[in-house]
């Protein structure tokens, strides 16, 4: 398909979760919501990567970045 707009969604587990359990996980409902709402306007997603990176020195914060394309 040949997309003539594109927009990028950043989904990041919380940061209390991660200091005080150690991992939290990727919150699922608040990344639903987000996604209803683009495709109610005509958006399609086009790729999304999982990163993990370094949170505060001693641990590591998941986030899922979406593309989107209509």
């Amino acid at each position: 398909m040949d997309y003539k707009e594109y927009k990028v969604l950043y989904v990041v587990e919380g940061g209390l979760g991660t200091i005080f359990l150690g991992a939290s996980g990727i919150p699922i409902k608040k990344m639903e919501t987000a996604l209803n709402k683009e495709a109610a306007d005509g958006w399609t997603v086009v790729f999304q990567v999982l990163e993990q990176k370094r949170f505060m020195l001693f641990w590591k914060r998941e986030a899922v970045i979406i593309t989107l394309g209509r």
